[in-house]
């Protein structure tokens, strides 16, 4: 029996829940393209993502963030995503998570303190978070989950588990899904 992937895989989860090494992983694993959104749209805009926020705003970064995830959406390439940690709180985003065809999406979740050590300790500068890691990640993480659980099909915990074991369990639950519904036919 051949086992049949989705041609997009989407990691949705809060800073630090391994979105994008676990992304590359997986791309690597499945022998596909791995796309950073944050990075398409530092290339879409000629910024960086700190940038845009300083000179245009929080909007101006929301729409560039669904035009990448719309184009890459709208792509027929097999791919894995690794998105932003606030990509779910644009209804706009959540619409083309929830309808875009032959996409299965993955929150990747840890908890608060978990993440605070992974951001704190990762050398990445997280303007965000200077202030007070753990009050906004609680935060974020309140406002956050009832959005990540709406779009999401699975979700997968990633605090003390490896890179690999995180990668093999989403390989495991999107191809169970695509065997039930094949199955099924």
């Amino acid at each position: 029996m051949t086992v049949q992937f989705p041609r997009r895989i989407v990691l949705v989860g809060l800073m630090g829940t391994g979105k994008t090494t676990v992304g590359r992983r997986l791309a690597r694993r499945l022998d596909r393209r791995f796309v950073d959104l944050d990075a398409e749209i530092e290339s879409d805009t000629g910024s960086t993502i700190p940038e845009i926020f300083a000179t245009s705003g929080e909007s101006a970064f929301r729409t560039a963030e669904t035009a990448a995830l719309t184009r890459v959406l709208a792509d027929g390439d097999p791919v894995v995503v690794a998105t932003g940690g606030g990509v779910v709180v644009t209804s706009a985003n959540r619409e083309l998570l929830r309808s875009a065809s032959d996409v299965v999406v993955v929150w990747l979740d840890a908890p608060v303190d978990a993440l605070v050590e992974r951001v704190d300790g990762g050398g990445s500068v997280r303007p965000l978070l200077a202030e007070d890691p753990a009050g906004v990640l609680t935060r974020l993480s309140a406002e956050r989950e009832p959005l990540y659980s709406e779009v999401a099909h699975h979700r997968i915990g990633t605090h003390h588990r490896t890179v690999a074991e995180v990668a093999a369990t989403v390989c495991r639950v999107v191809t169970r899904d695509r065997t039930e519904e094949d199955s099924s036919s």
